[in-house]
């Protein structure tokens, strides 16, 4: 077999500082900074930081590795890698990225839309009076229940066309006109506004008062199993880990690569943002809390409730530069939604072209078209009730079930020795033995197990969010069986070149 037939038509970053970027912005999410905060104020402050590290050694950096390597020893997407080696396994790389696609993407452009709206809406402070009643009767009009679909939300479809533009532009140019471009002018702009929003928080008054009960430790909290789970949970979701995107950005390497290395990296700042964030959060908690004569416990909100409630009525009671500070914060969220959603659209999009070899072109611009299509069920008055359950579903049963069989089949099957191997010939930090195959064989899918089992139990306890069985069943659980039944279909289907020969071909040159 000749090299061109195989790795010819293969994009590659044009610079390694293209790469971090691009992977570091797709594990830089909303959740770095409505997700991570919270977490910490409520399992311990400077205490959860303990267990949260810990997770990312044990269980973050490990995977990492694990997927940048395998993406660049097999010089493939997530369904190509996985079926380098074994076909009969081809489904679980198909399932990771149609889980990013359909399990994850639909509904986070959505979200990305609403704070697109909000960028705007910051202009006039139209939360003003009420933010709560604005956001969730004015602005989403949300139903009383997941099967009163109710009419669509036009200023969140509006959001959403202009969302799926922008994705479907940056991954259309390819890897180093679009993705690599992007993320160059992407992240730097976030650290940038991230940093004014932080110097420019901690200088409010009351701040200080935000920031000790952000990082006030409390090292009783860790005797509770819950606060370790929570720390596992949130280092897995925050690093893009699970659903193909990394094995594809890894692909997109030069042969002699510094995998352990840019692992660390990536991961470092991508906690070490969250951490810088959350003092930007509390800082304007402490100031809302000051001006309003209330303690912090009571105007803390987690997730959308934080971005879309209890910061705007923060950001109204400043005494002055309301609106610029809305328009960056927003500004914000948007960048950092934007540069997920396109690493999982070229997760799916780099699957496609390695099995079928369709043109890059077609291929993003009918996902493109089949994304804003299915998202639309997110934009109706029942919309946040949709993404409530299946983001839960998605990401504590897809994801966590396709990580454990991912860790399964390099682990055990390929051999975890085989992967550290070619880690430890590529670049120069040498991979020891006794950490990561123990990590990747033992510690990461048991703790992963334990995250799922925990979930299982709640909910035989009681239906998820309090919504009823047959919603959790129609919504949640079945939107989960469509997209196996959609990689099972796509792992039968045949392939334009054999990964095997590939790889035989790819070891010869």
């Amino acid at each position: 077999m000749s090299k061109d037939v195989f790795t010819h038509h293969r994009p590659q970053w044009k610079t390694h500082i293209g790469f971090l970027l691009a992977a570091i912005g797709s594990a830089v999410g909303l959740g770095n900074i409505w997700r991570f905060p919270y977490l910490c104020y409520k399992n311990g402050g400077g205490a959860f930081l303990l267990p949260y590290f810990i997770a990312l050694f044990v269980v973050g950096i490990p995977l990492m590795i694990l997927e940048i390597a395998l993406g660049h020893k097999m010089r493939g997407s997530a369904p190509a890698s996985v079926a380098g080696i074994d076909k009969k396994w081809e489904w679980i790389g198909w399932w990771q990225v149609i889980l990013g696609m359909i399990g994850i993407l639909l509904y986070y452009a959505v979200v990305i839309s609403w704070c697109v709206n909000y960028f705007f809406f910051a202009f006039s402070g139209a939360w003003t009076s009420d933010p709560n009643a604005f956001f969730f009767q004015k602005f989403l009009m949300v139903s009383s229940s997941p099967f009163e679909i109710g009419d669509l939300r036009t200023p969140i479809l509006f959001g959403l066309m202009l969302v799926w533009f922008f994705q479907w532009l940056i991954v259309f140019l390819g890897v180093q006109k679009g993705l690599e471009r992007a993320n160059k002018i992407f992240m730097p702009l976030l650290i940038a506004l991230t940093a004014i929003i932080v110097i420019w928080s901690v200088r409010l008054p009351g701040a200080g008062q935000g920031i000790a009960l952000y990082l006030r430790p409390q090292f009783g909290k860790l005797k509770d199993i819950r606060v370790w789970m929570d720390a596992f949970s949130q280092i897995f979701f925050t690093l893009s880990l699970g659903f193909g995107v990394i094995l594809a950005y890894a692909s997109y390497l030069p042969k002699k690569s510094q995998i352990v290395k840019d692992s660390f990296i990536i991961c470092m700042v991508n906690c070490l943002f969250s951490v810088f964030a959350g003092f930007g959060v509390f800082s304007v908690l402490g100031y809302m809390a000051q001006s309003t004569n209330q303690p912090i416990s009571d105007v803390v909100s987690e997730s959308i409730g934080l971005a879309f409630v209890v910061y705007p009525k923060a950001i109204s009671l400043l005494p002055a530069f309301s609106r610029e500070f809305g328009l960056i914060f927003f500004a914000i969220l948007v960048i950092a939604g934007l540069s997920s959603g396109i690493s999982i659209l070229e997760g799916i999009t780099s699957a496609i072209i390695d099995k079928f070899h369709y043109p890059r072109k077609v291929v993003v611009s009918v996902l493109s078209v089949i994304g804003f299509l299915g998202g639309m069920i997110f934009t109706t008055r029942a919309g946040l009730l949709w993404l409530d359950i299946v983001d839960h579903f998605v990401t504590h049963y897809g994801i966590i079930i396709a990580a454990i069989l991912e860790c399964f089949l390099v682990g055990w099957i390929f051999k975890a020795k085989k992967l550290r191997e070619h880690i430890n010939h590529c670049g120069v930090w040498e991979l020891k033995k006794w950490w990561w195959d123990v990590s990747v064989k033992v510690a990461a899918p048991l703790i992963l197990v334990g995250l799922l089992l925990t979930t299982i139990f709640e909910e035989i306890a009681a239906p998820y969010g309090n919504y009823s069985r047959l919603a959790t069943i129609v919504i949640g659980r079945d939107w989960i069986l469509i997209t196996v039944f959609i990689a099972l279909f796509a792992a039968s289907s045949s392939w334009k070149v054999d990964p095997r020969h590939r790889m035989l071909d790819l070891e010869k040159n």
